[in-house]
């Protein structure tokens, strides 16, 4: 698509899609680094696409809610399994989440391979079609999150492992509907590694916020200009502004912001 025939229009729900990830994405990938679990979130998002799946083989043509139903059982049961593999095996707890992932994705194989336009349904929990998500679904994701978002930032939720993980799933399960699980993983883990370095927490959740919203809107226009496919392009996007972005942390750029937050607190 050349710029003569932009819509600004066609990306602002697309837009919304990845603020809403955003929103609740940055501060539980934060915590998901500072707990060593880095691929908890595909892994959720993985048994969240494997009741998706198992819901379009077994139950046939369902309603949305019902395949929304399956997909956030299935994530909580991943995370509860995961919360109790944390307990039991802590030492080894990646390693057992790296499996889960594989014995999800191979499972989801299987199954999709019964299930009609096999391919479609696979591409889209992975990649995403972000471009055409509605206003019904930003609704629903909306009024999922914005509890979420109460009880991450009112709660001493680190402090209570059933409910991060809980919280955790369902989050993720309704990211993957709306963007796919790449760019799940890619929005919980690249605004979170970038700004690591970053001591002072309230500046090290904007600047990550910043990260994310700029790497969505520079997909997002890439994806149209330039006919990308859209979440593949974002993911790479994310990663070119956590790039620039750290390499201004490094050379202590963002020094002054800290020392601000500092005098202010």
């Amino acid at each position: 698509m050349i710029a003569a025939d932009f819509d600004l229009m066609l990306v602002v729900p697309a837009f919304l899609a990845g603020a809403l990830v955003l929103s609740t994405h940055v501060p539980l990938g934060q915590e998901v680094l500072k707990r060593g679990i880095i691929f908890i979130d595909i892994a959720i998002a993985q048994i969240a696409a494997l009741g998706v799946i198992a819901a379009t083989v077994f139950g046939g043509e369902l309603h949305c809610w019902q395949i929304q139903l399956f997909a956030g059982l299935s994530a909580l049961a991943g995370a509860a399994f995961i919360h109790w593999l944390e307990k039991k095996h802590g030492a080894i707890l990646e390693a057992l989440i790296g499996l889960l992932f594989v014995l999800a994705a191979s499972g989801g194989l299987l199954l999709a391979s019964y299930a009609p336009n096999s391919d479609e349904l696979l591409h889209d929990l992975l990649v995403g079609q972000i471009l055409w998500v509605n206003w019904d679904q930003l609704l629903w994701v909306a009024a999922l999150y914005v509890p979420i978002l109460f009880i991450w930032f009112n709660t001493k939720t680190k402090r209570h492992p059933v409910l991060f993980y809980l919280l955790f799933s369902l989050t993720v399960t309704a990211s993957v509907q709306l963007v796919g699980i790449y760019l799940v993983f890619a929005s919980l883990i690249l605004p979170a590694l970038a700004t690591r370095k970053l001591s002072n927490n309230t500046v090290g959740l904007g600047v990550a916020y910043i990260i994310g919203i700029f790497g969505y809107m520079t997909g997002l226009f890439a994806s149209v200009l330039f006919d990308f496919p859209t979440g593949a392009i974002t993911v790479w996007t994310l990663m070119l502004c956590g790039l620039i972005v750290n390499q201004l942390i490094s050379r202590k750029f963002v020094a002054k912001w800290q020392l601000y937050f500092k005098f202010k607190g």
